[in-house]
């Protein structure tokens, strides 16, 4: 929350219509400099309730850095439920996980004041998508306002018809006479009556061009020297003119250098420009109030007015354009130091120097997809992809690969698995495992020549991987499922188990939940239910804990869990994990067979035990589509066969029903819940309206319902969405 000044203007009119409101939802929008912040500030100060503020920035633009942003902020506010944070991590931050969080956020003891400025940096449509969802679920008591230099992306005119938003625009930010007379008489300054009167209108009462003005009148300028409104070039002109020659030159190269950083510090600056005294020279212009904004009650670390990093970005460009590569990478060197390393990607990327950009992408695209920011890591991929292939990108590619293959994208997993088999692959990267080892890591995992072939990978693959690499427990269970799937069920424990030990050791608990449950595969093979059912509830435990429901490694878990459930007679628990494993179908593709097909093969198994042939049908359908693209599975394309056979002799009572949802039928499950049209919902799938609609009218039929909403209680009735 911004720090008010005492020479602040109070804005009494706007206060109180802010004080006045009982809609959930308010937006404040207007040109830069009309003091949409401020008048929040002014606002938040004053509320009864606690305020929770986020400032938007770039690196927000990923929905699960954004909501962890949010939940961070409300965290300092309110004594907030672990599972919120954990819904971020687990399902990242996009429309379908609004509705759960808003859920838990409604169970806070006291409601909280929520305001979201500079909303215009919020470039993902992802992000604007589910921010729109949580502006139409406000937790009831609740207020939220965002502030924003564009139209907010809310759907406004729903709000409106519900009277459930109070809008704030630029007619009503601007100042009026008696505010412009209290700005100038706050800051010393004596006008008449006549030349307020002319200084307000030349300015349209636009409060940042007001300050400024008063800021050059006191440096002697006329009052009538003034004319512009918020626009863009006129108020560049006019800072230059009265702030960067009214400051000393070694002031004005330290503004205009240091302008690379949204946020700085001392230190960071003399890094920076290869100097010192950074902290005093930052301290004096916050104290001269020359747009420096204080962020912390220590005067460590400073940010630039909006208005000003606009000026200053635009005179460094102009000025000394030759610099700014090299400003870029002494800040991207100082944060590594510094313990920053996302930040300083984007200032190696700024710098051009893809070579940095792919050392950092290596060490933190693992850390950073694993906490639910995916968006984030495929903006770094796409950036390095756009660019001359670098040292480290074969391994970047091939984990590349891998992340759209758990995302259930299987065309983007192959595009750039081909990426990573046609690069040179002869180098070391920073940990000490061979590119070779992540290149094999790949293929063992993607099983194209059979589970022998998909073993010798593995194998080299281990023996490239440093000792302490994370990988090394996934292609021990490479090596595991390898013998599963052929047969061999003593050396595939073996092998399990010793990746399961791997696997925990590291803290790879869905990876470890995953081990459990082939495990369990190994002992219901060998008719020790005994055993599988330990095991299984012990992967279940796991998932729970760690709220791994969405993971693609659980969908192997529910539905050994479904068939557990189904041999033991308990036909309500198996059903309800049937239900969970089918939520998981779209993420089980071709990209990840042998996994993918185990699961649904053990779908299929527990719905023909369900008497549910439809069901299995489905599940078989899924497994038909993989086997055509990766035939040499092991003995997994004779048990489809085996399961299809069995499920033809059951007759199918009713003819359609849940269990019979095809995998893109599912993926359009979650989507019905949100705000978002059957447009909308097109766009985001990749699919034409018409499909959409086809899919929507299938859904219906199979659900036995006949409207949206009435299919959205249905599949929550089911536990086919979160």
């Amino acid at each position: 929350m911004p720090k008010i000044r005492p020479e602040v203007v109070t804005r009494r009119a706007l206060l109180e219509r802010l004080e006045a409101a009982q809609e959930p939802l308010i937006t404040v929008v207007g040109p830069a400099g009309y003091g949409k912040t401020t008048v929040l500030g002014q606002w938040a100060r004053d509320k009864q309730t606690p305020v929770a503020w986020v400032s938007c920035e770039e690196s927000d633009n990923d929905p699960a850095a954004f909501w962890g942003t949010v939940l961070a902020e409300l965290g300092d506010v309110s004594a907030l439920d672990p599972e919120a944070y954990e819904l971020i991590a687990a399902f990242g931050g996009g429309v379908t996980t609004v509705p759960s969080l808003v859920s838990v956020l409604s169970r806070l003891d006291a409601p909280i004041t929520l305001v979201v400025d500079h909303v215009e940096a919020l470039a993902s449509q992802e992000c604007r998508m589910s921010l729109a969802e949580f502006a139409l679920r406000v937790p009831p008591g609740w207020q939220v306002a965002l502030a924003s230099r564009e139209p907010a992306p809310v759907p406004v005119s729903r709000l409106r018809l519900e009277g459930a938003v109070l809008e704030i625009d630029a007619r009503d930010l601007a100042m009026s006479r008696d505010e412009a007379s209290d700005l100038l008489a706050r800051m010393r300054l004596e006008l008449s009556g006549r030349e307020t009167d002319e200084l307000v209108d030349r300015t349209e009462g636009w409060p940042a061009g007001l300050y400024l003005a008063a800021l050059a009148l006191k440096s002697g300028a006329g009052a009538t020297a003034f004319s512009f409104a918020g626009d863009d070039r006129l108020m560049v002109d006019y800072l230059r003119a009265e702030l960067l020659t009214r400051v000393s030159p070694e002031e004005a190269s330290f503004l205009t250098r240091t302008s690379i950083l949204e946020r700085m510090t001392g230190p960071l600056c003399d890094a920076v420009l290869g100097t010192s005294g950074s902290a005093r020279l930052l301290e004096s212009l916050a104290e001269r109030n020359l747009l420096v904004v204080p962020l912390d009650r220590k005067g460590e670390w400073y940010r630039y007015h909006r208005l000003l990093h606009d000026l200053l970005t635009t005179e460094l460009e102009r000025t000394v354009p030759e610099e700014i590569s090299t400003l870029h990478a002494r800040a991207a060197a100082w944060l590594v130091a510094n313990g920053m390393p996302e930040t300083a990607i984007e200032h190696a990327q700024a710098a051009g120097d893809a070579e940095e950009v792919a050392r950092l992408v290596l060490e933190r695209m693992q850390p950073v997809w694993a906490t639910g920011r995916v968006d984030t890591v495929l903006r770094w991929m796409t950036w390095l992809g756009q660019r001359p292939q670098v040292h480290y990108y074969p391994a970047i590619a091939a984990h590349g690969a891998l992340t759209f293959a758990l995302l259930g994208r299987p065309s983007e997993a192959e595009q750039w698995s081909a990426v990573a088999e046609s690069l040179p692959s002869a180098g070391t990267l920073p940990d000490g495992s061979t590119e070779a080892a992540t290149l094999a890591y790949l293929r063992a995992i993607l099983c194209r020549d059979g589970p022998a072939v998909a073993r010798q990978e593995a194998q080299a693959a281990l023996d490239g991987f440093a000792p302490a690499s994370p990988f090394r427990a996934t292609m021990v269970h490479t090596v595991g499922i390898s013998h599963l799937i052929e047969g061999d069920l003593y050396r595939a424990d073996t092998a399990l188990q010793r990746a399961q030990e791997l696997a925990a050791g590291s803290s790879a608990m869905p990876l470890t939940a995953l081990v459990l449950a082939e495990r369990f595969l190994a002992a219901a093979d060998r008719g020790d239910w005994r055993r599988a059912e330990a095991l299984i509830r012990q992967a279940l435990a796991i998932v729970a804990e760690g709220h791994f429901e969405d993971y693609w490694s659980s969908a192997l878990v529910f539905s050994c869990a479904a068939r557990c459930s189904a041999h033991l007679g308990q036909i309500a628990d198996a059903r309800h994990h049937a239900g969970r494993a089918a939520r998981l179908r779209p993420l089980l593709t071709a990209a990840l067979p042998v996994v993918s097909t185990q699961a649904l093969l053990e779908l299929a198994r527990t719905y023909t035990a369900l008497a549910d042939p439809r069901g299995a049908e489905a599940a078989l359908e899924q497994v038909d589509g993989i086997v055509r693209q990766r035939p040499l599975l092991g003995r997994l394309p004779a048990l489809a066969a085996e399961m299809r056979s069995r499920a033809a002799q059951i007759s199918a009572t009713p003819p359609v029903g849940a269990s019979s949802l095809t995998d893109a039928e599912l993926r359009l499950l979650p989507l019905l819940s949100t705000h978002l049209s059957f447009p909308d919902i097109s766009e985001r799938l990749f699919v034409s309206r018409h499909t959409v609609k086809t899919q929507v009218t299938s859904v219906y039929r199979k659900l036995g319902v006949s409207s949206r909403a009435e299919a959205v209680e249905r599949v929550v009735e089911l536990g086919l969405t979160r």
